[in-house]
């Protein structure tokens, strides 16, 4: 019996095509397409502002205006029409500037008039040089005008926030900034006001123009109407050297556009990268790039001499820091941080365990937990793009249930993702936390209201998952006993896809580097005798050590307890990490301590030894996202303050202790991880089933990192730390009743304590107290779920 086959293409339904005529030139396109899409297909551009392939048309500028002379029905439209708004429609003819003089007079009169209250300040206007309007007119426009009136004036700038600028007499009113404030991040703070000639951008009265997403009305304007404060009047476009990057800041792995300009980066844009971010980004991802200028920029190497850090050479360092480690042998632990590229990591896994011979290696500089690391070897590590949840894939998902995440700020990227999935195809998304956030509220999401620790137990009896759905999984689920455990048996249960979501844009590569005591790299398992030899063999080494490594919680207490004599850190803060007190007494009793750091630190402080490091600017490398996607990290400064790499100074250290690391440059290592490659032997599985603790009595406090605080990722960019949302406290009503609270409230943990101004929220979980775990609070409440005690603060009249 024959059997019939058919390849993807035949199977898979074909779209309704129409077939149109532009400019003489049949071409036939998907039903509903836009006539300027369709002209944009045999390569004539239409000139436009107010389209942009990512918004809903609107029509507003009437400047994409084209001549149709037959609809297809035998009747054709007496006057232009404009191609963003129109879409297709069978045998329709449509003649455009090249061929219809009637056109061409439409966009020319359309041009005349939006610059007759334009002002003609090219020169100093930030725009010049990649502006539309400056460009289409010197293409379609007039050679001259024939205004010879006053021009409309108005005073200028006006900040609708601390970050952006509005010069309204620019404005041309194609309300690209209002949309996508309305339709993409939906935060719809401007709006266009008054009507006719007096028409203009305007602001809430009480309120400014809050986002974290407010640079991309900057991008997107065709003219300087909108400006920021961290660029304006900084460079001119034609005096920047553009280079393609990936972001630093977190997991998502947005595309960049970095303009730099005399060895100084002056200002980064949002890629296009369909995939990923498309052409969006959050602005600490756009203007979060000065933390390195400083002067707590760490230059040169620093030696400890007789308790006193002081300056040193290279050899100097070197052999202080090879004399330290040896004496320490094999004790030693190594802490890479999140933040560095797969590069860096792969050489700090590698030094760790072919040179100091120790498992000792934990990426995790926040807090961690055991059942986090089992279900990093059993369902993260080892996975490539195709086996992973993607972007698309939460675009498309019939069901997004959040768990122990909060995207607007701690993943902007996948919120503004699941919002166009919620307006473009009515995803629902679910999300079990304390209260609804605000972006909870602007995806529309069912609130699961939980109590911290009671998230596994609320996983456990949600409904509505199927195959179509997804369970997005954030890092501070490993704060909560049992969360991991029970959104892998959910998944399991119900055939929902499941994803982990780091926050920092170095994690995922940590994992697949082997930056975790029981993993190699590629997710092979350190207890998997043919794993080692895989490993050892790959890298040139007899063998490597077997005995279970510390992690970093654990290195900094055994530290403390004189059970570990060294430490090799890079990148590290002890605010980040789940006990910070513990972290620096561990520092102060260590034997000895090399840090590899870019800026002076509380770890550098404790140092012995400090290493200067380049900034992410000032190297090549990648950055693997939350989907396993590779990003390239490429160099945009040459003119380095310091020229050595992590890569680089772990080689020299290697090279000093007798051992050889294997590379030197990021190429090399990342063709020697590539080589190594993923493992395909049996995979580590998580060992036994973490139950839920039960939950402690009292208030309990819950929170998480808001996108934009003190941290130190912001640091030296004024404008953006001014847009950062006020700290905080938040109860519910009853709670707030029950306590006795007023507008101000102090929450304690012992003897450590946080003033904050009261919010009181619903819907919210009673007996539950949200701060924003940011610079300060992190140090006080690092563990949600914990029991602390919230009372009210009197405030004395006129305080």
């Amino acid at each position: 019996m024959s059997v019939e086959t058919k390849t993807a293409s035949e199977v898979a339904p074909k779209p309704d095509l129409v077939t149109l005529t532009i400019d003489g030139t049949q071409v036939s396109v998907p039903k509903g397409t836009l006539i300027i899409r369709a002209a944009e297909m045999i390569g004539t551009a239409i000139p436009r502002f107010c389209d942009h392939p990512l918004l809903d048309p609107v029509g507003a500028c009437r400047q994409c205006m084209v001549e149709i002379p037959d609809a297809g029905n035998g009747r054709g439209f007496p006057k232009p029409q404009a191609s963003c708004t129109m879409p297709v429609a069978e045998g329709m003819k449509v003649n455009t500037q090249v061929t219809s003089p009637v056109a061409k007079k439409a966009q020319e009169g359309m041009l005349e008039l939006l610059l007759i209250n334009h002002p003609l300040d090219c020169p100093i206007c930030d725009k010049g040089g990649e502006c539309p309007l400056q460009n289409q007119s010197m293409s379609h426009g007039h050679g001259e005008s024939r205004f010879t009136e006053l021009k409309r004036t108005f005073p200028k700038p006006v900040s609708i926030s601390a970050q952006i600028l509005l010069d309204r007499e620019r404005c041309v009113l194609c309300a690209r900034c209002t949309r996508f404030s309305e339709q993409i991040s939906g935060d719809p703070f401007i709006a266009l006001v008054e009507r006719g000639a007096l028409q203009q951008i305007g602001t809430y009265e009480q309120d400014p123009y809050d986002s974290y997403f407010s640079g991309n009305v900057v991008q997107i304007c065709p003219v300087g109407a909108l400006t920021s404060a961290a660029y304006r009047f900084q460079a001119r476009p034609f005096d920047l050297v553009s280079t393609p990057t990936t972001c630093e800041h977190c997991a998502s792995g947005c595309e960049l556009r970095t303009d730099h300009r005399h060895h100084q980066v002056k200002r980064r844009l949002a890629g296009n990268n369909p995939a990923v971010n498309e052409e969006w980004n959050c602005d600490k991802g756009r203007f979060g790039f000065m933390y390195g200028r400083g002067d707590d920029r760490v230059t040169r190497p620093l030696v400890r001499r007789d308790g006193v850090l002081q300056p040193a050479s290279w050899p100097e360092a070197i052999d202080a820091a090879v004399h330290g480690l040896r004496a320490a042998g094999t004790s030693v632990g190594v802490q890479t941080g999140g933040r560095l590229t797969v590069e860096n990591a792969y050489g700090y896994g590698k030094f760790a365990r072919a040179v100091l011979g120790t498992n000792s290696v934990d990426f995790r500089s926040r807090p961690g937990s055991a059942e986090e690391a089992d279900f990093l070897a059993a369902h993260v590590a080892g996975k490539g793009l195709a086996d992973s949840v993607q972007f698309t894939d939460l675009e498309s998902a019939s069901h997004v249930v959040l768990v122990a995440f909060e995207p607007e700020d701690e993943m902007p990227s996948i919120f503004l993702r699941l919002r166009k999935g919620v307006r473009k195809k009515g995803l629902k998304v679910t999300t079990l936390a304390p209260f609804a956030s605000r972006g909870t509220v602007k995806l529309g999401a069912t609130l699961v209201p939980v109590a911290p620790g009671g998230e596994a137990s609320a996983l456990d009896t949600l409904e509505g998952l199927d195959s179509g759905s997804v369970i997005l999984v954030g890092e501070r689920a490993a704060t909560l006993p049992g969360l991991l455990t029970a959104a892998v048996a959910k998944a399991d249960a119900t055939g929902a896809r499941l994803a982990w979501v780091p926050r920092r844009a170095g994690d995922m590569g940590a994992i697949e580097a082997g930056c975790l005591p029981g993993l190699l790299p590629g997710g092979r398992p350190v207890a998997d005798a043919a794993a080692r030899v895989d490993v050892a063999s790959h890298w040139g080494v007899e063998s490597l050590p077997t005995a279970p490594g510390l992690s970093a919680d654990e290195q900094f207490a055994a530290l403390a307890d004189g059970s570990l004599k060294a430490l090799v850190v890079a990148g590290v803060d002890p605010a980040d990490l789940a006990d910070p007190d513990a972290a620096l007494a561990g520092l102060e009793s260590a034997q000895f301590v090399v840090s590899i750091e870019q800026r002076l630190s509380p770890v550098t402080e404790r140092a012995d030894v400090v290493f200067p490091a380049c900034l992410l600017e000032e190297q090549n490398g990648h950055f693997l996202n939350w989907e396993h996607r590779e990003g390239r990290v490429r160099i945009i400064n040459k003119a380095t303050v310091s020229p050595m790499s992590d890569l680089r100074i772990l080689a020299a250290l290697a090279d000093a202790l007798g051992s050889d690391l294997g590379f030197r440059a990021a190429k090399q290592a990342w063709a020697d991880f590539t080589e190594l490659g993923s493992w395909d032997g049996d995979r580590a599985r998580a060992v036994g089933v973490v139950a839920p603790e039960q939950a402690p009595e009292g208030t309990l406090v819950v929170g998480w990192r808001e996108l934009l605080d003190a941290s130190k990722g912001t640091d030296y960019e004024p404008a953006l730390r001014a847009t950062a949302r006020p700290n905080v406290a938040r109860v519910s009503t009853a709670t707030a009743e029950r306590l006795g609270l007023g507008e101000v409230v102090t929450v304690s943990l012992g003897a450590r304590s946080l003033i904050l101004p009261l919010e009181v929220t619903e819907p919210m979980v009673d007996d539950v107290v949200w701060v924003p775990l940011n610079p300060g609070a992190d140090r006080i409440f690092a563990a949600p779920g914990t029991p602390v005690v919230v009372a009210p603060v009197l405030v004395e009249e006129g305080e």
